[in-house]
């Protein structure tokens, strides 16, 4: 007797299909970030309306899209090189703003949504700016709603990845993602076998190792860490080819829209007023941020801004990967900026009790 398999092949191959028709459609258009926001935006619309794609619904496992994390983590240790790494002394200045930069950022986000009537224990962890898995954890642990908790962050990610493509390209007139026409760093290696075979490891064992060991983000930094030390240890020199990092794109951006299906429609403007208000703030203090910093670092105010930006980890680092832009630099700021976050929101769940 054949055993159901646990998820729908069809649903999923359907809706990656539509992800990627709205990625290829952003493409065609000079979209920033095309696959990313083209497949998050159509399969978006498609889940929270409630469509079917032949009569299947709108869906894709957290697990397939986390699957495919670790190639940007790979990607982004091609870019820790000697002399980058030569550099990274005169980060600290940046790297101890994010201490002031986190409790303010989370004190307005806390502020914003109390004032849209938010309960206390969902605003707090929800504000949290970063670190979405831990924090909503350690709300459910405080008592408060999941659901709630989990749109704030999740809108939050959503509105920073729409918007700090659009910024870059209204300020510097360069689209970011793969109609930037910028390379990355290593792409021009060729990929032997060999090579090949090292950046699976990365990847793979990376993830694992980082994961046992309860890194933040566990599912990109493990591999960025690897592949940094085998790039810079000359193991290896190429990075995951372009049309790689674009599939990725696709599979990052359906997963995140998909996740849209089953909202609940009566709570969702209250929460997304929030979530805007909030967002918009953040990225406005970040700039401030961006622009002081920007005195005392070699660092071009641009990438202290990706840097402080309250994104994803992964998508952040996307960005930075597009335009070539301190890599090293903006992802390392957002490891810190992830485990900062958590441990604000470890100190602050004692206080609400």
């Amino acid at each position: 007797m054949l055993r159901r398999l646990p998820f729908d092949p069809v649903a999923i191959g359907l809706t990656l299909a539509l992800g990627a028709a709205g990625g290829a459609v952003a493409h065609a258009a000079g979209l920033p970030l095309a696959y990313l926001l083209g497949s998050l935006l159509v399969v978006g619309i498609a889940a929270a309306t409630g469509r079917t794609l032949a009569g299947r619904p709108v869906t894709l496992p957290q697990k397939f899209r986390l699957s495919f994390v670790p190639v940007i983590g790979v990607a982004i240790g091609g870019a820790f090189t000697p002399e980058v790494l030569a550099t990274a002394p005169g980060w600290w200045q940046s790297l101890c703003a994010l201490a002031v930069f986190l409790p303010l950022s989370h004190a307005i986000g806390y502020a914003v949504c109390r004032w849209n009537g938010i309960g206390r224990a969902e605003a707090f962890f929800g504000a949290v700016p970063g670190g979405l898995l831990e924090s909503v954890q350690l709300g459910e642990e405080a008592g408060a709603d999941v659901r709630t908790m989990t749109l704030l962050h999740f809108l939050r990610l959503i509105l920073t990845i729409i918007a700090v493509p659009v910024i870059f390209l209204m300020l510097t007139g360069h689209a970011v993602g793969s109609a930037s026409g910028v390379e990355m760093t290593g792409a021009d290696a060729p990929l032997t076998l060999p090579a090949i075979l090292i950046l699976v490891v990365c990847g793979a064992a990376g993830a694992a190792l980082a994961r046992a060991l309860r890194f933040p983000g566990w599912i990109i930094t493990g591999p960025t860490l690897l592949s940094a030390l085998a790039h810079g240890f000359g193991l290896v020199e190429g990075v995951p080819p372009g049309w790689l990092i674009a599939g990725t794109q696709i599979v990052l951006g359906t997963g995140l829209g998909a996740r849209f299906a089953g909202l609940d429609r009566r709570t969702l403007p209250r929460i997304a007023r929030a979530a805007i208000l909030n967002t918009a703030l953040s990225l406005l203090l970040a700039f401030g941020f961006a622009l002081v910093l920007s005195r005392w670092l070699t660092e071009p105010a641009a990438a202290v801004f990706l840097a402080f930006a309250p994104g994803g980890l992964a998508e952040m680092s996307l960005i930075a990967l597009s335009l070539n832009m301190s890599v090293a630099y903006v992802t390392t700021h957002h490891v810190v900026r992830i485990a900062l976050s958590v441990i604000q929101a470890r100190v602050g769940k004692s206080f609400l009790r």
